[in-house]
């Protein structure tokens, strides 16, 4: 399975989420994150600590032999039009991390613009970086996604300082001390658990035909 993380906009958690989404899989088989973003965020993340699965970057990647039964690929931020196009021929997913904010959602639509224009539709859109109570901005978001019929997880990732920790010290969150860690690899293990569902639906949809 293919996993592709891509956003229009930048500080979405797109890295984040790829890193977590490959600690999710690597719990059922062998995982590969490949870094195509030029900042090589996902890299850096692993060369500060110690993920659990391997690490390349696209040029990398051509030449590693280790047949993985996963692949989640961190894309570049802004994609072209073409780029877009590229992504959605090569994963069986495409996941758009999203922040509830103005900004993040123009951007989400545009690229949602896109994908239409493709007909593409193995995508879904992924909320991040939801803020606790008592602000009610993930809600009002997420209404506003499904009254506009758009492919949204039921999955939320919460904001919680323990990312920005994981991210520093080279680990997935759940291996870092802090007392939000083990909630939010809650969330990412719910996202993980909808996305195999998921795929598993729409493998079974193929199959018959």
């Amino acid at each position: 399975m293919i996993i592709t993380v891509a956003s229009f906009k930048g500080g979405v958690g797109k890295t984040t989420t790829a890193i977590h989404l490959a600690a999710f899989l690597q719990g059922y088989a062998a995982t590969l994150l490949i870094d195509a973003d030029p900042n090589r965020s996902a890299l850096g993340w692993a060369s500060r600590g110690e993920l659990p699965f391997a690490v390349v970057d696209e040029w990398q990647a051509e030449q590693t032999p280790y047949p993985y039964d996963h692949i989640v690929i961190d894309t570049p931020a802004r994609p072209v039009p073409d780029d877009l196009a590229s992504l959605t021929q090569t994963c069986d997913l495409l996941v758009l991390p999203t922040t509830p904010d103005v900004l993040a959602l123009d951007a989400l639509v545009l690229t949602v613009e896109y994908l239409k224009a493709l007909r593409a539709n193995h995508y879904r859109i992924l909320l991040t970086a939801i803020p606790p109570a008592p602000s009610k901005a993930g809600q009002e978001v997420r209404a506003v996604l499904q009254e506009g019929n758009l492919p949204l997880l039921e999955a939320g990732i919460r904001r919680f300082s323990a990312f920005q920790k994981a991210a520093l010290q080279g680990l997935p969150v759940y291996a870092v001390k802090d007392p939000r860690a083990e909630a939010g690899w809650a969330d990412y293990e719910a996202a993980g658990a909808e996305i195999l569902t998921l795929m598993e639906k729409w493998s079974a949809s193929d199959w018959m035909g």
